[in-house]
């Protein structure tokens, strides 16, 4: 008797705790004696909590829409505020960089010094770990470097990535494709590692341009080009990721090492193959603060993940591809909602990001406590809290432009080395009036002039925010074409890039329509009206250039869209190698032909209209370059199928 009561009290307590959402059988009772089968209801699971989440969050602007903007005279590349020194250093894709310091708590920044730093375009810059200096490299061969504080050039390092051989005897210099800061073992001497966009090579400069030549060269690592890299200075480390999505390890010594702080042996234990699987690669690598995770942005798949970086294992994905949002937004779980006509629009836009010029400039950025990722999405600036999996913020979700390339500044408050975050959790009125963030989110926007501010303001007037602090384009057209007999004159502003379709494959194009409004202008209509569709590479000569443009396939026919022939352009820009520029019969006799040069071919300097360069599809230049050829006239043909401008 004593053990059936005992078994009662049991039963009784056990359905006492089924209270959340669970029930008991209805068919138990005091003669069911033994072991039970198990719930049917699944337990459920723990919702995982970031202690003290809100004083993150509290350390993130608290505006939702961008509160002031600022231009560049052409579109951005990156924003990057420097470590310690409160630095905004913007570069623009035209060779731009300029200087800003971050005003007193609660103000903007400040304009203080702009460089021409490069006579082609930006292809890649980087901070130093201390904040204090600053490089970047471009498409003429070179790589700038800056000291922060006094905001002055300090080194120009002419050819910092070597020469390569062309053919037999022809030497062309290697372009660098992107660069980041990493130290001297056992010094405080910084050094400088650039990649270059030939091979798979890697050299490592002084990064005080105390020396001529390359300190050392890593050219082991990687059996292709370097896409992007970065430094975790807690582990010694670049990670690295080439154009056949291959990701490494590596010490910034001569012999590369793998790095001490990971707990793999072999590769094969790890997640460092996952691109190679799925035949997608990096564009950008950011590195948590503490260095225990790293996170990239891959294409074409467009996919973001987050690894742990010992253990090299995949710790989270987050698919951000077009038929994903698509699918969220018919299933109605889109994080945020947009009409039709809104999401269509920036559906199409989301295409763009597809060429490569275009995926350079993208990037991720980590909080300081390194728990919260930031990213730019169709539906605006996402922060991502990465322990729970949840996005605890949308930064920009009703402005009208597409974030790309990212920069967090989280202020300086007082005593912060001093203040715990149990401290900062109390509720001292005091402490936290101490603690209050001045804190500032920086992005630009896909094919905008501008770089857009985001603070603590929350209702910021839409007609002050726009600040006209350089000379609109559209004005500077208009006094050109105003020059040159009205000429296009009145016309919006001009495009800047375009895709070149051919049977050979795609050539991604940047246009200059502040050097030369008018080709640009003449290029941009034809293509749009179809006039380049089908016309033949008429004119090709290896280590020279290829030439279409003529509707006749033969070379002389074609028309400007005024139908006449137009005047030269000529400006400061040289025909490097991928230019695209105007072929013409003499003098100011421009109509519809234009050329990309494979080489180098400075004789042309002055005599022809260079309006553009090629930013991607290098490797169908030269497939084009190299068909056969009888009188210059390929025996195989190669079409333009279309261009398509963005």
């Amino acid at each position: 008797m004593a053990s059936r009561k005992r078994f009662r009290d049991e039963t009784v307590a056990d359905q006492a705790d089924l209270t959340n959402g669970a029930t008991a059988d209805d068919s138990s009772s005091e003669s069911d004696v033994g072991p039970s089968l198990p719930s049917t209801t699944p337990a459920r699971k723990k919702r995982r909590v970031l202690p003290h989440e809100h004083l993150y969050v509290a350390a993130l602007p608290d505006g939702r829409r961008y509160s002031r903007s600022l231009m560049h005279k052409d579109q951005l590349f990156s924003t990057t505020f420097t470590p310690h020194t409160s630095f905004l250093i913007t570069a623009s894709v035209d060779g731009q960089v300029s200087f800003w310091k971050k005003a007193g708590r609660d103000e903007h920044v400040d304009f203080v010094k702009e460089f021409k730093a490069h006579t082609g375009e930006v292809t890649g810059t980087a901070a130093s770990w201390d904040g204090r200096q600053y490089a970047s490299c471009g498409r003429d061969g070179t790589v700038k470097v800056w000291d922060v504080e006094t905001f002055d050039l300090v080194s120009i390092i002419e050819d910092p990535c070597g020469e390569y051989t062309e053919g037999t005897d022809v030497k062309r210099k290697k372009i660098p494709s992107c660069l980041t800061w990493v130290p001297r073992s056992g010094s405080g001497v910084p050094m400088l590692a650039v990649a270059n966009e030939t091979d798979g090579s890697i050299a490592i400069w002084d990064g005080r341009g105390e020396a001529r030549a390359p300190l050392f060269t890593v050219s082991g690592v990687h059996r292709k080009p370097v896409a992007c890299m970065a430094y975790n200075s807690h582990s010694d480390c670049v990670i690295s990721a080439d154009t056949s999505g291959m990701l490494e390890y590596w010490t910034p010594t001569p012999s590369a090492d793998k790095p001490s702080g990971v707990s793999f042996v072999t590769k094969s234990e790890t997640n460092l193959f996952e691109f190679k699987k799925v035949k997608s690669v990096p564009s950008t690598i950011a590195i948590s603060p503490t260095g225990k995770h790293f996170a990239t942005l891959s294409f074409p798949d467009r996919k973001i993940r987050l690894f742990d970086f010992a253990s090299g294992k995949l710790h989270r994905t987050y698919d951000e591809s077009l038929s994903t949002l698509q699918s969220m937004r018919q299933a109605g779980t889109a994080l945020v909602s947009l009409d039709d006509l809104e999401f269509g629009r920036r559906l199409a836009s989301e295409r763009d990001i597809e060429t490569p010029a275009t995926q350079k400039r993208l990037n991720l950025i980590f909080d300081e406590t390194g728990h919260f990722l930031l990213y730019g999405s169709l539906e605006g600036i996402k922060v991502l809290n990465t322990h729970t999996n949840r996005c605890v913020r949308v930064y920009g979700a009703e402005e009208a432009f597409r974030p790309l390339n990212l920069a967090l500044y989280q202020g300086q408050p007082d005593r912060k080395d001093l203040v715990t975050v149990e401290m900062a959790a109390s509720e001292n009125p005091l402490l936290k009036e101490a603690e209050a963030r001045d804190a500032m989110l920086v992005t630009t926007g896909l094919g905008k002039i501008r770089f857009y501010m985001f603070t603590n303001e929350t209702s910021p007037s839409k007609k002050s925010r726009d600040v006209q602090n350089e000379k609109p384009r559209d004005l500077a057209q208009s006094a050109t074409n105003a020059q040159n007999g009205g000429e296009g004159a009145g016309k919006k502003q001009l495009p800047t890039q375009a895709i070149m379709h051919t049977t050979m494959g795609d050539i991604a194009l940047r246009l200059f329509p502040n050097a030369a409004p008018l080709a640009v202008e003449n290029f941009t209509t034809h293509a749009k009206n179809g006039y380049y569709n089908a016309n033949l590479f008429h004119r090709v000569i290896k280590k020279f250039m290829i030439q279409t443009g003529d509707p006749l396939g033969d070379g002389t026919g074609g028309e400007s869209i005024w139908g006449h022939e137009f005047k030269n352009e000529i400006t400061s820009l040289k025909h490097e190698k991928y230019t695209l520029s105007m072929a013409n019969a003499g003098e100011h006799t421009n109509a519809s032909q234009f050329f990309v040069t494979t080489e180098e071919c400075r004789w042309l300097d002055g005599k022809h209209t260079v309006f553009g360069r090629v930013t991607g599809g290098w490797d169908v230049v030269h497939r084009i370059e190299g068909v056969k050829v009888k009188d210059e006239r390929p025996l195989e043909e190669v079409r333009v199928v279309n261009i398509e401008v963005l």
